[in-house]
C-alpha cells in the first residue's frame, strides 16, 4: 500500500473537462502514459453515472455535477478541454493563470499524432462533407485514413489505436483550433466562412483569425475561392495557396488550384503545369453547387497527396452522401423527405433550400444562433411552400417571416407535430419535397444534430411506412 501511495504522489496529474466522447478518449490517453487524471462534468444523468462506474474499473476519476476550481495548491498540471467546453470559462481562465497548461482535446491527441501527416478541414460550412470524402479517397487508395475531429472518431481515440494511420483526415471547429496551438497540418482546407459562434467567439474578426491560425501552419493551403469572404482577402493574404472555383478557369485566383470545366474538374498545379482533367462532376451523386466546390476541395488534397485520378474516381462514384446533410430519407407517395439536421446556421440552411426541388414544406427551428437571415428568409419567400416552426427559435422565426412578408408558417413546437402535419400539407400544395433544415443548433430538445436527425428519420420512417 506504501509503495502504491508513492506512485500516486510521483504521477503527474491532469484535469480533463467534459464527459463526451472526446473528453474520455483525452482521459484514456493521458492514463496510457502515465498520468493521474480527474475527469469531470457539470451534468449528471444515469448515462453518465454508468459512464462514471465504467471508466472507474479504469483507475480514472469521474466527478459528475461539478465544476473545478484551481488555486495555487491544486497538484494538477495539466488541464484538457473537450470541444464543447467554452475556452473563457472561469475555471479555465483561473488555470491559466496560475500557470497550469491549458489545452484542447485535439492538441493533445497532435502531441501523440504530430509525427502522422494531416489534412485538416476547417471552415463555417461544408466541413463534413469534404472531410468524409476526403477520407473516403485516401482509404480507397489503401490508405488508414480515419476521419476524426468534429466527425468520426475523437482525435484521442486515433491516438489510442495500436497502430499509428498514415493519414489522419480531421475536421476541426474553431472550438478546437482555439485550444489547439500546434497543431500544423501537411494539408490545410478552409470550405467557407461565414458568421457563426459569436456567441463564442464575439466578433467576426476574433472568428476569422482563430481559423486563419490553422490554415497559417499548414504546410500547403487549399481555399474556396467562391466564397464571398475568403476570396476578397485572395492572393493578399494568401499567396501561396491552391484555390477552387466552380466556374470555371477565368475565375480561378491565382495561377494554380482546382476548377469546373465542361462539367469535368480540372487541376492546375503551377503557373507552368498543363491543365489536366481528373473527373467529371457527375460521378459525385449529391446534389446542389456547394458539392461541387466539397468535391473541388476533396480532389485538391487527393491530387497533393499524390493520389492517383484512377482512385480518387472511384471513390467519389461509391461515396454514398453524408448523413443528416441533405440526405435522402424515402420516396412516399411521389414526396421526398429530406435530413439536412447539420443545418444549424442561417448559410447552410440556406444551401439546403437552394439544393432541393420546389415547392418545398420546410421543418425549421431549434435554438438560434447570431447571424444574417436575410439570404435564407428570401430563399423561404422563393422556395417553400409552407414553413412549420419548432423549437425556441419559433416565436422569432415567426415574427420575421411575418415581417419579410411571407405568413404561411405554423408554430407546431415539436418534430412530431412537425412531421405528421408535413405530409398533410405536401399533399395540399403538391410539393415534392419536405425538408428538415432547422438554421438552428439543436440544444433546446435534442443532445446535438445527430440525436434531431434521427429523431426526423425515425418518425418519417415511421409514418410512410419506411418505403
Amino acid at each position: 500500500m506504501l509503495n502504491q501511495g508513492l506512485l500516486l504522489q510521483s504521477m503527474p496529474k491532469a484535469h480533463v473537462i467534459g464527459l463526451g466522447k472526446s473528453g474520455v478518449a483525452a482521459a484514456r490517453l493521458l492514463k496510457k502514459q502515465g498520468w493521474e487524471v480527474v475527469l469531470s462534468d457539470q451534468s449528471t444523468t444515469a448515462n453518465l453515472q454508468k459512464q462514471q462506474q465504467a471508466l472507474a474499473t479504469e483507475q480514472i476519476s469521474v466527478k459528475l455535477g461539478y465544476s473545478p476550481e484551481f488555486s495555487s495548491s491544486d497538484p494538477s498540471q495539466l488541464v484538457v478541454v473537450s470541444p464543447g467546453v467554452p475556452w473563457d470559462i472561469p475555471p479555465l481562465v483561473q488555470a491559466r493563470e496560475l500557470g497550469i497548461e491549458t489545452i484542447g482535446e485535439m492538441e493533445l491527441a497532435w502531441r501523440h499524432l504530430h509525427s502522422r501527416p494531416w489534412v485538416a478541414i476547417t471552415g463555417t460550412n461544408g466541413k463534413t462533407t469534404t472531410t468524409s470524402l476526403i477520407a473516403s479517397i485516401f482509404q480507397a487508395a489503401g490508405l488508414d485514413a480515419p476521419a476524426c475531429g468534429n466527425i468520426g472518431y475523437a482525435a484521442c481515440e486515433v491516438a489510442l489505436a495500436p497502430k499509428l494511420p498514415d493519414w489522419i483526415v480531421a475536421e476541426i471547429s474553431s472550438y478546437q483550433i482555439e485550444s489547439s496551438p500546434s497543431i500544423a497540418p501537411r494539408i490545410g482546407v478552409w470550405t467557407t466562412f461565414t458568421p457563426d459562434h459569436l456567441s463564442r467567439h464575439k466578433t467576426l474578426e476574433n472568428y476569422y483569425n482563430i481559423k486563419a491560425h490553422l490554415l497559417r501552419q499548414s504546410e500547403i493551403q487549399i481555399f474556396n475561392g467562391d466564397d464571398a469572404y475568403l476570396s476578397k482577402l485572395g492572393l493578399k493574404h494568401w499567396s501561396d495557396a491552391y484555390w477552387t472555383t466552380v466556374k470555371g478557369k477565368n475565375f480561378l485566383i491565382g495561377d494554380k488550384g482546382f476548377y469546373i470545366e465542361d462539367g469535368w474538374v480540372i487541376e492546375k498545379l503551377s503557373a507552368n503545369s498543363p491543365p489536366q482533367a481528373i473527373i467529371e462532376v457527375s460521378a459525385l451523386r449529391m446534389v446542389g453547387e456547394h458539392n461541387q466546390q466539397n468535391l473541388l476541395m476533396s480532389v485538391a488534397a487527393a491530387r497533393l497527396a499524390e493520389i492517383e485520378p484512377n482512385i480518387i474516381s472511384r471513390a467519389i462514384r461509391e461515396f454514398p452522401g453524408v448523413p443528416h446533410r441533405l440526405e435522402h430519407i424515402c420516396t412516399w407517395e411521389g414526396i421526398d423527405f429530406i435530413n439536412d439536421s447539420k443545418a444549424t446556421n442561417y448559410d447552410a440552411a440556406e444551401v439546403g433550400l437552394a439544393s432541393v426541388k420546389s415547392p418545398v414544406i420546410l421543418i425549421a427551428g431549434g435554438e438560434a444562433k447570431a447571424g444574417d437571415d436575410t439570404g435564407w428568409i428570401a430563399k423561404i419567400k422563393a422556395k417553400a411552400a409552407a414553413v412549420l416552426l419548432i423549437g425556441n427559435a419559433a416565436p422569432t422565426f415567426a415574427k420575421r417571416l411575418q415581417e419579410a412578408g411571407y405568413n404561411n408558417y405554423e408554430i407546431v413546437e415539436t418534430m412530431d407535430k412537425a412531421v405528421f402535419k408535413s405530409v398533410e400539407l405536401a399533399k395540399k400544395y403538391q410539393a415534392p419535397v419536405v425538408l428538415l433544415s432547422p438554421a438552428c443548433a439543436s440544444f433546446d430538445q435534442y443532445a446535438n444534430f445527430e440525436e434531431r436527425g434521427d429523431r426526423f428519420r425515425e418518425l418519417v420512417l415511421s409514418r410512410t411506412g419506411g418505403k
